[in-house]
């Protein structure tokens, strides 16, 4: 496999990941690092290195100031962040409302909704400083699974929530809404995301280029991932109408069940297999692709004079935003049966939209700002990494876990979501191919999500029984299947 690098020249030359790996060995690093494996006693700020911290992380300080971590966190990453710090009062007042008014669902719904922003910013934020800390690729990898902490926390709690009896009215409601949740963080990632980066950038400058190390194992990743998502959701459409195939429904959705939990674990494991390849096998190439994008940062002066939170204050800061993730996730899943039902709120739009807009808020701000400074790289290794995870790791995540809590969640999802994924990922591929970008491409990747989201809005639930819904599955949390009656042991 090979990399990209600038030469002072401006020409693109092209070299081994080994050539790049005994480069980046011999040649003086712009922060005072001589070498990639040997740090400095003191950094830029002249603060003392700590071993096992990289410089650019060494705050000079250690345990827990309270004046700093606050002013720290309140500045955050980018302007765009501290802006949404703003909206910290909401954390207390949905709170305080959801036990004060438990039966104002619409407001409890809405404060909830905004009270994650910020706290999902926070988690961004110290997952951010964290990374600094560490090398590179593993900073960036550990910084976008902090980033989707927001999304396994929702998925966790709809699917604890999601009611698994056959006799009662709200039977699996909850499943078509995380379903649909899945693939909705995959389009606001694909689409959204990577549309205002690339709008962002183009601003400042005609064209931006990125790596192909980034792009194209991101690209392949994805088809591979699309492909095993949409399987179960193929298998399912092809039989259900089917009067060729003697089979009954409810051996049909068993069936579709076995194949996405099989599905799920092929998932984690191509996950994992990725991971290792970024880390271990190939993790040169990265870095060098890493390292020469730190170096074209317009604030990259500015960022390094930054004062830091600790290694203790940035896990105080994770500790304290998860916190409020989870509260608030509890809260809001609690009322989206209410605005369902009683505000006329789609299955497909709340999980297409809403809730990957506010899981995705913190990580969409800082990959724009990365993009505004002209760091691409980084950009897209947040956008693609985010959305890798989403699709080999919490999707099938939340299928496992229902899995082992005898729930019925499977990847039977419906057409509508299904083509609309495909699409995108085409769609996303195109823009990439060509190692380039500009705020035309930004412009119509947003164009299509907007599309997407009026679909969305004006999309019907399905009547009980169809294709894609949890009664169609007739699958109970015990792992039995019901029809006309007759409940099937699925093992």
């Amino acid at each position: 496999m090979f990399g990209r690098r600038k030469e002072k020249g401006g020409a693109t030359t092209r070299t081994s990941g080994q050539d790049i790996e005994l480069a980046n060995s011999r040649e003086p690093k712009p922060d005072g690092v001589p070498h990639k494996h040997h740090h400095p006693m003191f950094n830029h700020n002249g603060h003392k290195v700590t071993k096992g911290i990289h410089p650019d992380g060494e705050s000079g300080r250690k345990g827990v100031h309270p004046h700093h971590f606050l002013r720290i966190s309140a500045r955050s990453t980018s302007k765009l962040s501290m802006v949404v710090n703003v909206l910290w009062p909401f954390v207390p007042a949905a709170i305080a409302v959801r036990y004060a008014h438990p039966e104002a669902h619409t407001w409890i719904f809405a404060l909830n909704y905004i009270a994650m922003v910020p706290s999902a910013n926070l988690i961004g934020f110290a997952g951010q400083e964290l990374a600094r800390k560490l090398p590179k690729v593993f900073g960036v990898l550990l910084e976008t699974f902090l980033g989707g902490i927001v999304e396994i926390v929702l998925f966790m709690v709809l699917l604890r929530k999601n009611n698994d009896d056959p006799a009662s009215e709200d039977y699996n409601q909850l499943i078509p809404v995380i379903r649909a949740a899945i693939l909705g963080s995959i389009l606001a990632n694909l689409l959204l995301c990577m549309g205002f980066c690339f709008f962002a950038g183009g601003l400042r400058r005609d064209e931006q280029e990125f790596d192909g190390a980034i792009s194209e194992v991101g690209s392949g990743l994805l088809m591979t991932a699309g492909f095993g998502l949409m399987i179960p959701a193929a298998f399912f459409t092809s039989l259900s109408g089917s009067t060729e195939v003697n089979t009954t429904p409810a051996a049909l959705t068993e069936k579709v069940l076995t194949i996405s939990r099989v599905t799920s674990v092929v998932l984690f494991v191509a996950f994992f297999l990725y991971v290792w390849f970024q880390m271990r096998t190939h993790h040169s190439i990265y870095d060098a692709v890493l390292e020469a994008d730190e170096e074209k940062d317009h604030d990259r002066h500015k960022d390094l004079k930054k004062a830091k939170l600790t290694l203790t204050e940035c896990i105080l800061a994770l500790v304290i935003a998860i916190t409020c993730v989870c509260l608030h996730a509890v809260f809001l899943v609690e009322e989206i049966e209410f605005i369902v039902h009683e505000r006329h709120v789609s299955d497909s739009f709340m999980g297409l939209i809403l809730v990957p807009l506010v899981e995705k808020a913190a990580e969409h701000l800082t990959a724009v700002d990365e993009a505004w400074d002209n760091q691409m790289n980084f950009a897209l290794a947040h956008v693609l990494g985010a959305t890798v995870q989403t699709a080999l790791f919490n999707g099938p995540l939340v299928v496992i876990v229902g899995w082992g809590l005898g729930k019925a969640m499977d990847l039977n999802f419906e057409i509508f979501n299904a083509v609309v994924l495909i699409l995108a990922i085409i769609v996303a591929g195109n823009f990439l191919r060509d190692g380039k970008s500009n705020y035309l491409e930004g412009a119509l990747c947003i164009f299509i999500y907007i599309i997407i989201a009026v679909a969305a809005f004006s999309y019907p639930d399905p009547k009980p029984g169809s294709a894609g819904t949890s009664e169609a599955s007739g699958v109970t949390g015990e792992g039995t299947s019901v029809s006309g009656g007759e409940k099937l042991r699925l093992f």
